[in-house]
Formats: C-alpha cells, sequence, structure tokens
C-alpha cells in the first residue's frame, strides 16, 4: 500500500510548484527544481 503525505506537506508541494513556475521561465529549469521537492518528500517517507 502506498503511503500518503500529510495534508500539509501535500499545500507545500503545491504552493512551491506554483512558485517555481511563477519564477523560472525555462521548462528544462522547472522539471528539474519540481523534481527535487519530490525527491526531498520521497526521503521522508522512505525514513518512516
Amino acid at each position: 500500500m502506498k503511503k500518503k503525505l500529510p495534508k500539509s506537506s501535500r499545500k507545500y508541494i503545491r504552493q512551491e510548484k506554483a512558485r517555481i513556475r511563477r519564477e523560472v521561465f525555462d521548462s528544462r529549469q522547472q522539471e528539474k527544481l519540481i523534481e527535487e521537492v519530490y525527491k526531498k518528500f520521497s526521503k521522508r517517507l522512505i525514513e518512516k
């Protein structure tokens, strides 16, 4: 079974993605930064 992130974490990720898309115009750079956000949270899930 796949663990879900807490609502606060999902909200933070959604806000970070929006901020990245607003501030960074290069689509490749956007994808890279968004991946980093997801990696940061995937480590937290694995540790639990």
